[in-house]
């Protein structure tokens, strides 16, 4: 039974390059709402008492309960401000694609994050991908083209091809999908009716 003192608490881990790690609870409604906004690529300032400078820290990784889907546990990787970190940010899809819009196309998403490396201070919590760039079915959108500080160093392939947009299906290529569709059914259905017959003779 939990006692009195962890009640509205969530259990951490706190560890780092050089650093001891340390297991500590936090409130359960801070760190909620301050992973909703920051996520995984933002720092944040944990306040540990007794200490007088605060910490500065990377959400790594958290546990869900599998079947309320809270937050159970979570690591939390503590960095220096001048020390360089590798983190993985993710993409943010904006704009309007001709392509999908106007032609009827389909936007596919490869990635929805890409790694980079730079100082704790200059790391993006979130990059842009503008869509509008895919004007036809030949268009594609690679690393190599997201707009990034220079101050922040792609790890990720930068030929990596994030979007890029397939074209509508035929009429002939629709039938075809429903035919194969309809034969999946009847294999299954077929499974189904013989196993019901040797479950009757017993």
């Amino acid at each position: 039974m939990r006692s009195e003192r962890t009640i509205g608490q969530l259990p951490i881990v706190v560890y780092g390059h050089s650093i001891t790690a340390r297991n500590l609870w936090v409130s359960f409604l801070d760190f909620t709402k301050a992973y909703k906004i920051a996520g995984e690529s933002a720092i944040l300032e944990l306040q540990v008492t007794g200490e007088k400078n605060n910490a500065n820290v990377l959400i790594q990784d958290i546990q869900l309960d599998p079947l309320s889907g809270k937050v159970t546990h979570a690591d939390l990787l503590q960095v220096r401000m001048d020390e360089e970190i590798e983190a993985h940010i993710p993409l943010e899809f904006t704009g309007e694609s001709v392509a999908v819009k106007a032609l009827g196309g389909m936007l596919l998403k490869n990635t929805d994050e890409i790694l980079v490396s730079c100082l704790p201070a200059d790391l993006p919590p979130v990059i842009m991908v503008d869509i509008s760039a895919l004007a036809t079915f030949d268009d594609h959108i690679k690393v190599s083209d997201l707009k990034i500080s220079s101050k922040v160093k792609v790890l990720s392939d930068v030929d990596m091809i994030i979007a890029g947009v397939t074209p509508p299906r035929t009429e002939a290529q629709m039938a075809e999908l429903e035919e194969k569709a309809e034969a999946d059914v009847t294999k299954v259905e077929g499974v189904i009716k013989e196993t019901d017959t040797k479950t009757e003779s017993k």
